[in-house]
């Protein structure tokens, strides 16, 4: 996807990119203040493990193609806020409902309740920072008003850039891994 980048776009990246490390490397409480969100699809898998999907074949034999994995009929979207503690808040996105402007304000008023409960040391002092993608709907005017509104700090998220989004890169997969884990022994 970088090769698709104009070249603007790629020295957005590099600058945010250099910004972000300054602030982690010149501050040791940048990224125990920032609490991070995204949402991901979740489904309800019903995957073979490799033992279960091996089998013996003779020599020459060409090796039988095997599907990765089998979506299940159930999915749902996940948002989750975390941060070096852990998850600050999570819900799952009704069926008929998509993340839209409205939504998503919705979610950031749970969001700023949950910290105020769960991280009272940041509320009181007012120094949490936000970290989200720029999807659509986290870009919108209605949301960085409500974010400015309540003095709600967000930390720079370089465009087009999903590799750089701890949630796509970390929290994700480890969630996702842990369901197909209990999915198996269920």
């Amino acid at each position: 996807m970088l090769h698709l980048l104009t070249d603007y776009q790629k020295e957005n990246r590099v600058e945010i990119s250099q910004e972000l490390l300054v602030n982690a490397n010149g501050n040791e409480n940048f990224l125990k203040k920032s609490t991070t969100g995204d949402e991901t699809w979740v489904y309800g898998y019903d995957v073979e493990t490799k033992m279960q999907s091996s089998q013996w074949m003779g020599k020459g034999f060409p090796r039988p193609k095997t599907a990765w994995m089998s979506q299940s009929k159930i999915k749902v979207m996940s948002v989750v806020f975390f941060d070096w503690k852990g998850i600050v808040q999570h819900e799952f996105v009704p069926c008929d409902q998509m993340v839209n402007k409205q939504f998503y304000q919705d979610v950031l008023v749970r969001l700023r309740d949950s910290v105020r409960r769960k991280r009272p040391e940041l509320w009181e002092n007012q120094t949490w920072t936000l970290h989200h993608d720029n999807a659509p709907a986290h870009m919108l005017l209605l949301i960085c008003s409500y974010l400015a509104k309540h003095q709600i700090s967000v930390v720079s998220h370089p465009p087009y850039s999903p590799d750089l989004a701890p949630a796509d890169f970390f929290l994700f997969p480890k969630l996702k891994n842990t369901l197909n884990l209990a999915n198996n022994i269920s």
